[in-house]
């Protein structure tokens, strides 16, 4: 990537979860690479002091504010606050997922509310904007558990299939507008804090049959999804639309046809 130019430099994009693991490597990426970065997250210090972090890294402009994503009103005001601010969007990330692998029905709930219309309400929000920027792209945050099924089989893996279809949905239905709208499934994904660190620590005998899976032998770093998302959000890809891009080490064996 230091050799190509992802001519993010002036856009304006929001990360939702943008605080910690996946979230805030793509919101340092993005930041790094010269775009304005908004995120939002539960926690309001954590919001704060990132924000404070990212506008550091490139000069760009950084804001956030704690958003439960869940809350569609909450979100759609955001949204709206931030491209008031600074004059429009141009690339929004659907990062934030309630991670509940449970049967039970809060899980469910959990899940459609968080993952499903958590990136309904980001994108509905966002799209009087997106329609007007010159390089507008919706990127989600799929998983591999969209794709095959495993021990998220359930509330998890649904709906992160429901976002790979909703995302391809919109891909046909806003290219005449110039909108691009791509997912990125990541594969295990280890961060200190992140629920394979707590896996490791408090299931042993999952986590050593979840490495065991990946041919690399290992999980993936945050910043190697973080590429993957700049990437495919950027103007360098402007001809990539409707793709789920897997970022898995080549831990899922179903071809992707």
């Amino acid at each position: 990537m230091a050799n190509m130019d992802l001519q993010l430099k002036g856009l304006k994009a929001i990360v939702t979860g943008g605080t910690k693991g996946i979230g805030l490597a793509i919101a340092q990426t993005l930041a790094k690479e010269g775009a304005d970065v908004a995120i939002c997250a539960r926690d309001e210090a954590s919001v704060k002091s990132t924000a404070t972090s990212l506008a550091g890294l490139s000069g760009a402009r950084a804001t956030g504010a704690a958003v439960d994503v869940s809350n569609g009103k909450t979100l759609k005001s955001w949204v709206e606050s931030v491209a008031a601010e600074w004059g429009g969007l141009d690339i929004v990330v659907a990062n934030v997922s309630a991670l509940a692998i449970g049967n039970d029905i809060e899980s469910w709930r959990k899940e459609f509310e968080t993952d499903l219309l958590g990136t309904v309400n980001l994108v509905d929000a966002a799209m009087p904007y997106l329609e007007a920027s010159e390089a507008a792209s919706i990127v989600a945050i799929s998983s591999v558990s969209a794709r095959e099924i495993d021990f998220a089989a359930g509330p998890y893996g649904v709906f992160k299939a429901a976002l790979v279809h909703y995302v391809q949905g919109l891909a046909n239905q806003l290219a005449s507008k110039g909108i691009r709208a791509n997912t990125v499934s990541p594969g295990n994904v280890y961060f200190e804090g992140g629920v394979w660190d707590w896996i490791e620590h408090n299931d042993a005998a999952l986590f050593e049959r979840a490495l065991a899976l990946n041919p690399t032998g290992r999980m993936a770093k945050p910043q190697e999804i973080a590429n993957a998302v700049a990437f495919i959000a950027s103007p360098a890809a402007s001809f990539v639309s409707g793709a789920n891009f897997v970022v898995d080490g080549a831990l899922t064996r179903g071809v992707q046809l």
